[in-house]
C-alpha cells in the first residue's frame, strides 16, 4: 500500500481517491491470513517516530504478525504542503529517516521496547515503552526504499532486512543490488542478510491486441501529457512486467537474475479486475 495521503501524480494526481495507508492495512489485514502488510513506503517525517513504531505493532499483533515497516525520507512535497504535514529538507529528512528507523528498534527490543530514553536531533523518546510487543520477532521487518549511493545504501547496510528499488529496469536494479552487497561488506555485515525487492509496473494482456487496448484505457486516464501510445509503450517496455503471458513471465525471470527475490507489481488500472485475474493465472497457477 502507498503511504501518500493525495493521490500520486503517475495514478492521476491529487483530485483522485486516495485512501490513508495503515488504516487500509488494517482492514486488509482482517480480511486475508498471508499477506504481508507494509505501507511502501511511508515518509519517515509524516508521523512521529513513537507513533509509527506503535502503529506498525498494532498491525503487526492484529494480523498474526505479518507486519513489516517500510519507510523511506518522502518524495511528494506538493501532498506534505497541502495537508500541512512536516517536509524538511532532503538532507533533514535522511537524518530523521535514519533516528526514525533507531526509534522503532528501541520501541521494539525485549518484551515491552528497551525503556529508556532516546535523544536524537530530531527524534527523542522519553520511555520507549512498548505494550503489547510486535509478535514478529526480533521486530517487524524493516524496508528501506531507495537506492542512492551516498545516504540510502549505507542506511540499507546497517539497518534494513529489505531494500526496494522502484521504476528501474532489470539491469539497474542489478546494479543497485551490487552497491548494496558493497555498502554491507564495508561495515562488515554478510549480503546475504539483506533480501532485495523492486516495485515495478505491471500491464498485461493474453495477446497484443488486448495489451494495446489496456494502454489506449491508461492514455486516456494520464490525457495528451503521456504522449502517444507508442512513445509511452517504448518508456516503459524495459522496465514494467509488460505484454502477453509469456513476455510478462520472461521479464520476472529478468528482474530475478538481476537479484531480486521479490517484486511488488503495481497497476495504474486499480479497476481493471479481469487483468488482476490474468496475472493470478500467470504466475500463480
Amino acid at each position: 500500500m502507498t503511504d501518500h495521503v493525495w493521490q500520486h501524480p503517475l495514478m492521476g494526481g491529487p483530485t483522485e481517491s486516495q485512501l490513508e495507508a495503515y488504516t487500509t492495512l488494517g482492514f486488509i489485514a482482517a480480511h486475508t491470513q498471508r499477506v504481508r502488510l507494509l505501507a511502501l513506503a511511508t515518509a519517515a517525517s509524516y508521523r512521529p517516530a513513537g507513533l509509527l513504531a506503535k502503529m506498525v505493532t498494532t498491525l503487526d499483533v492484529l494480523s498474526g504478525g505479518r507486519a513489516m515497516l517500510g519507510i523511506g525520507a518522502g518524495d511528494y512535497p506538493e501532498e506534505a504542503q497541502g495537508l500541512g504535514l512536516p517536509f524538511p529538507s532532503l538532507g533533514e529528512r535522511f537524518d530523521l529517516l535514519e533516528e526514525t528507523v533507531q526509534a522503532c528498534l528501541a520501541m521494539w527490543q525485549n518484551e515491552r521496547g528497551d525503556e529508556g530514553t532516546f535523544q536524537g536531533r530530531n527524534v527523542r523518546l522519553g520511555r520507549a515503552l512498548n505494550v503489547p510487543q510486535a509478535l514478529s520477532r526480533p521486530h517487524p521487518p524493516i524496508l528501506i526504499a531507495g537506492s542512492g549511493e551516498r545516504r540510502t545504501l549505507p542506511l540499507v547496510a546497517r539497518y534494513a532486512d529489505e531494500i526496494n528499488i522502484s521504476s528501474s529496469s532489470a539491469a539497474r536494479v542489478a546494479e543497485a543490488n551490487e552497491r548494496v552487497r558493497v555498502a554491507c561488506r564495508a561495515i562488515g555485515r554478510a549480503p546475504g542478510e539483506v533480501t532485495h525487492s523492486a516495485m515495478t509496473g505491471v500491464l498485461v494482456g493474453r495477446d497484443e491486441a488486448e495489451v494495446r487496448a489496456r494502454v489506449t484505457a491508461l492514455m486516456a486516464t494520464f490525457g495528451s501529457a503521456a504522449g502517444t501510445a507508442e512513445e509511452w509503450l517504448a518508456e516503459r517496455r524495459s522496465r514494467w512486467i509488460m505484454g502477453t503471458p509469456d513476455e510478462a513471465r520472461a521479464r520476472v525471470k529478468e528482474f530475478e537474475a538481476a537479484g531480486a527475490s521479490r517484486l511488488m507489481l503495481q497497476t495504474l488500472l486499480p479497476r481493471d479486475l479481469e487483468m488482476v485475474r490474468l496475472l493470478g493465472e500467470i504466475f500463480l497457477a
